[in-house]
């Protein structure tokens, strides 16, 4: 996927326990691993003593199936490019990449629109001091990843430069060779500006985080006129979210944040709200192989078919049995996210050719994406085990 579609992302406070049910914002955020904040799940108003006491085990959910959307879409985006995106150089592996790669679209909107409800509504920020904490919690994974991509792309030859120069332009938002998580560098910036407007409205005074969020918003401009005027060649400035992103999240708080029994009828018919995603999952699919690969996240198709899964599963009941392991597996995803593009570099990338046969390639792409999601929430869970999740997600 390019950056417009890959995650995010994946937020989590990486050692957050994920079935704990306590509300505590510096422990809570939206990215895959991140256990839902502690919300009733029925129909107590947001706001009451017994609001904080459930945990919203459906937010679990919808993060564990966004993340398992991204794989898919990275490991589709692996078919397509083996036929250099023409179909003319493999039909087989060109229209399977294609047809699952329309099926995770609302991935990482969703990401945006989970941040926004956990920011606004589950799990709002009470001080600054609690707000950095969040904010800690999720740039050091992202650190040590880019990192570990450095290391990786150096040991398999697949660097596009010196380590070191690619380390300091990642610094600035660069997501060489690590495309995946460019979320972050829009996610973190995004959830900042959210908790910002929320101490102001409390009546608090974040001054770090205004400063902060300054620097931000002027750096690109700055760091141009820093380029005219010395005549450096200095990394491009990629820290920032856009009206789309914000878009998401807002829509999210709303839409997370209704009542059990505010879509009346229709919340004993989720499967109704398939039939509109079935069909913007084919204009999606119509619009990577007809108008231009890959579709913005701002586009209307992905906004709805975004609306769409967010309304089949938010409020739904999670079986009491499911609950140990929908926690457990919460808390690995976040890791997973993380490790799961140097998965598919080893194990799926040697494996797809262009001349992979049209009758061989869906199962192969089966085949595939389990091992993905297998090996990736397996190592996260081993090093979750190790007290590691804090440094790797």
């Amino acid at each position: 996927m390019s950056n417009e579609t890959a995650v995010q992302s994946p937020e989590r406070g990486p050692d957050a326990g994920a079935g704990s049910g306590q509300s505590d914002p510096a422990r809570e955020a939206a990215l895959p691993g991140v256990p839902a904040p502690a919300v009733h799940s029925s129909s107590p108003a947001p706001g009451s003593a017994s609001a904080s006491r459930e945990h919203r085990h459906d937010i679990d959910l919808m993060r564990l199936i966004c993340s398992v959307a991204v794989m898919l879409g990275h490991v589709g985006g692996v078919f397509i490019a083996a036929v250099d995106r023409q179909e003319a150089n493999g039909p087989g592996a060109y229209w399977t990449g294609h047809v699952v790669e329309a099926l995770n679209p609302f991935a990482v909107p969703m990401y945006f629109a989970i941040a926004g409800w956990a920011v606004l509504v589950g799990a709002p920020p009470r001080d600054s001091r609690r707000m950095w904490r969040r904010i800690v919690r999720n740039s050091v994974p992202l650190f040590v990843w880019t990192a570990l991509y450095l290391l990786w792309g150096r040991a398999w030859g697949t660097n596009d430069g010196p380590v070191s120069r690619l380390a300091v332009e990642a610094l600035f938002g660069s997501v060489r060779p690590a495309y995946h998580l460019w979320f972050m560098y829009a996610y973190i910036p995004l959830i900042a500006a959210l908790a910002f407007v929320v101490l102001v409205r409390a009546g608090r005074r974040p001054w770090g985080l205004g400063a902060v969020l300054l620097v931000l918003a002027s750096a690109p401009s700055l760091m141009g006129d820093l380029e005219r005027w010395t005549g450096w060649d200095l990394p491009r400035f990629g820290w920032g979210f856009g009206v789309y992103q914000v878009a998401y999240a807002l829509g999210g708080a709303m839409l997370f944040a209704l009542p059990a029994g505010a879509l009346g009828r229709l919340a004993g018919r989720r499967w109704v709200w398939a039939v509109p995603m079935a069909l913007t999952a084919a204009g999606v699919l119509w619009y990577h192989t007809r108008v231009h690969y890959v579709i913005p996240n701002a586009h209307l198709l992905v906004a709805v078919m975004t609306g769409c899964v967010l309304l089949m599963v938010t409020r739904v009941r999670v079986p009491d049995r499911w609950v140990p392991s929908l926690s457990k597996l919460a808390g690995a995803a976040l890791g997973a996210y993380m490790v799961h593009v140097m998965v598919i570099s080893a194990i799926v990338e040697p494996l797809v050719s262009a001349d992979v046969p049209g009758a061989v390639a869906g199962p192969l792409f089966v085949v595939l994406l389990a091992a993905t999601v297998v090996v990736s929430f397996g190592a996260s869970l081993l090093w979750g085990r190790l007290g590691l999740r804090r440094y790797l997600g």
